[in-house]
């Protein structure tokens, strides 16, 4: 999935091309493309993890691989954009039963640090597929078809289908009872889906747009209702005592701000390099390495260590470092030389990526490998196994729904600013009117024609745009960091006891949903059914 989605926004001015549409214009189009994927993922994401924990973890989601498989079919195959969307729409519903099972199953069959190097394998592998996706579609994109690049997924959900029924053992809830929330589903649904549609229309059509005001009120108030519905559920889709747990309420706190400031980051950087800086989208791909690569090597190490040591230091010094590594970024000239890799372009980078970029960089992508792994392995670890499907999902959710609108928030601040400054500049530009925005616009190069004058104070203010959003990005990890500090407890390391006392009963407590520590196992390091080892309360 990580791949199929770094490959689409390649191929998207392709498909734009080659397909032929009626109801929707080329730009537009693209947009529903990506949004429409993303859309129903978000929306179904708590649903499916509610459905992984109740029938069967490796069974939802080796199903949901085949729906992927089918509707990545599909896509390559359509005939037209509005068939393409529709395709996408699908494609994102089954990609939302795929992501809460992964680590689900992680939970189910891996404990201690075993488990926090199988976290590290699942993001290293995660920036591995990132990193190779715009190498990858790039090379389908340009020497076969833009229809390969779904048809690219086809091998490995074969893989990972074959590799699910033939070695993960089937695992679910066992206390549930059949009944399904189907109240506090259509609420989730209805929240996720609204709050992501209303935030992706407003940043397209403006936020006085009717569609985004009336996505995102409706979002918003179902956001409302959820917890309400949830206490007063006798079997609710997501147990209120989730969030009884310390380590899962901060854990999901500081998601929102720490993948809020990253879309920041990603978004803006590379509008930066591309727009401003003159970079080309080639050389921008391969300026931005540096984050995957520390992700995809150093994770596993990291995942192991946090599971050893506890995963406190690690959530707090890894958002540190990030928001150190934007604060240097800050250094950035719009004079900065570019870096062009097509057309003749040279493949080593310029001196102004190597002082101005990369040291930043590096340190953002050195944070984001400490942090990564053993932030999963606290969101996990902080829940019973039986609703390890459910915990993944909700933070998943509120990181793809939490990333735009965080974006959203920073963006509408960072235009006001770059359009004050033009006019601060070039007094007599209309900044207000609705053709000058279409020509002039934040971090992007000005339309061909526009008076040099204005292009030059345009570059300048979007340099001023990126100098501002840096600094709130880093901000907002700078508050992760402390949020997880101050708020993640580690687990107690299990005491030693005698032969007869790891023979206490793991059943929990009647009515106690999400009890850190089962009944009778208090500080000890009881054993759970089927000889298990319990995990260690939080601390």
């Amino acid at each position: 999935m990580f791949l199929d989605t770094s490959v689409v926004n390649l191929a998207l001015p392709r498909m734009a091309e080659e397909l032929p549409s009626t109801l929707v214009a080329p730009l537009e189009a693209q947009s529903y493309v990506t949004g429409g994927y993303f859309v129903t993922l978000s929306a179904l994401l708590i649903v499916a993890g509610a459905l992984t924990d109740r029938y069967g973890r490796r069974r939802v989601f080796a199903l949901g691989l085949a729906g992927f498989a089918v509707t990545s079919l599909l896509c390559g195959l359509a005939p037209t954009m509005e068939w393409l969307i529709a395709f996408r729409v699908l494609q994102g519903a089954a990609g939302a039963f795929v992501v809460p099972g992964s680590l689900s199953i992680i939970t189910a069959n891996f404990e201690g640090e075993e488990q926090g190097r199988a976290f590290g394998l699942w993001a290293g592998a995660s920036a591995l597929t990132t990193l190779l996706g715009p190498f990858v579609g790039g090379l389908l994109v340009s020497t076969v078809s833009w229809r390969a690049v779904f048809f690219l997924n086809l091998p490995f959900l074969a893989l990972a289908s074959y590799a699910t029924v033939r070695y993960v053992a089937e695992s679910r809830d066992e206390r549930a009872t059949g009944r399904i929330d189907w109240l506090g589903s259509v609420t989730v649904v209805v929240a996720v889906a609204g709050l992501a549609f209303g935030t992706i229309r407003g940043m397209q059509a403006g936020w006085g747009s009717p569609e985004a005001v009336v996505a995102l009120v409706v979002g918003a108030a179902a956001t409302v209702a959820l917890p309400v519905l949830m206490l007063r559920s006798a079997d609710p889709l997501v147990p209120p005592g989730l969030f009884r747990s310390r380590n899962f309420t901060v854990t999901n706190l500081s998601t929102f701000v720490i993948y809020g400031a990253l879309y920041v980051g990603f978004t803006f950087l590379g509008l930066f390099l591309i727009g401003t800086l003159g970079y080309d989208e080639p050389a921008a791909g391969v300026a931005l390495l540096p984050g995957d690569v520390f992700l995809a090597l150093l994770s596993t190490r990291f995942g192991r260590l946090g599971s050893r040591y506890g995963p406190r230091l690690f959530m707090a010094v890894g958002p540190a470092l990030m928001a150190a590594g934007l604060l240097l970024l800050v250094r950035v000239p719009a004079t900065s030389d570019p870096w062009v890799l097509g057309g003749g372009g040279s493949l080593l980078p310029p001196a102004g990526y190597l002082v101005d970029l990369l040291p930043g960089l590096v340190l953002f992508g050195l944070g984001l490998a400490v942090m990564v792994a053993p932030l999963t392995t606290a969101l996990m670890t902080s829940v019973p196994e039986a609703n390890a499907g459910v915990a993944s999902a909700v933070n998943n959710a509120i990181s793809r729904v939490g990333s735009p609108l965080v974006t959203a928030v920073i963006f509408v601040v960072v235009v006001s600013g770059f359009y004050g400054a033009i006019a601060e500049r070039v007094p007599e530009a209309d900044v207000g009117s609705a053709s000058f925005r279409r020509q002039v616009a934040p971090l992007n190069p000005p339309a061909s024609g526009v008076d040099p004058r204005v292009a030059e104070a345009a570059t300048e203010a979007s340099t001023d745009a990126f100098h501002l959003a840096m600094p709130v990005a880093a901000g907002l990890l700078a508050a992760g960091a402390a949020i997880n500090g101050v708020g993640i407890r580690n687990p107690r390391p299990a005491m030693a006891e005698a032969p007869e006392e790891r023979r206490v009963s793991m059943a929990p407590a009647r009515g106690c949903v999400t009890c850190d520590t089962p009944v009778g196992a208090e500080a000890t390091g009881s054993t759970g059914a089927g000889g298990r080892p319990a995990r260690p309360p939080t601390g």
